[in-house]
């Protein structure tokens, strides 16, 4: 069972930039397709970005689609979420997920089987 953490979260201004990171405890992760999640306050959780294990192929929600880019690593166990042109509807907690199944893309959070813990993002004003 491989275990996520994220980090790299915290407070920007908008329009501005932060790097998300998902650290993976097994060099398993290199098989695994993965995602970015977040939620915010009273909202339900919803699909960021997708990357294929081999980082050939990313998919990503139309609301972040030209400000986001997502990113891996296999050979260092990591999974990057570039995030610029922060606006305030952003702020939320990001999660990273790791799904087992081969179907591409995946946008839901119920096909992910392994979750990291989460980090808050906030964007003032």
């Amino acid at each position: 069972q491989v275990q996520l953490v994220e980090s790299g979260g915290g407070l920007v201004q908008a329009g501005g930039s932060l790097r998300l990171s998902c650290a993976a405890s097994e060099r398993s992760f290199s098989t695994y397709n993965m995602g970015w999640f977040r939620q915010a306050p009273g909202k339900e959780r919803e699909f960021v970005a997708a990357i294929e294990w081999s980082g050939a192929r990313t998919y990503y929600a139309d609301f972040v689609k030209g400000r986001y880019t997502i990113s891996r690593d296999n050979a260092g166990n990591t999974m990057y979420l570039q995030m610029d042109t922060l606006r305030p509807e952003d702020a939320a907690v990001y999660y990273c997920a790791a799904t087992v199944s081969s179907i591409w893309p995946r946008i839901q959070a119920p096909d992910y089987r392994y979750w990291g813990q989460g980090t808050q993002v906030t964007v003032s004003i």
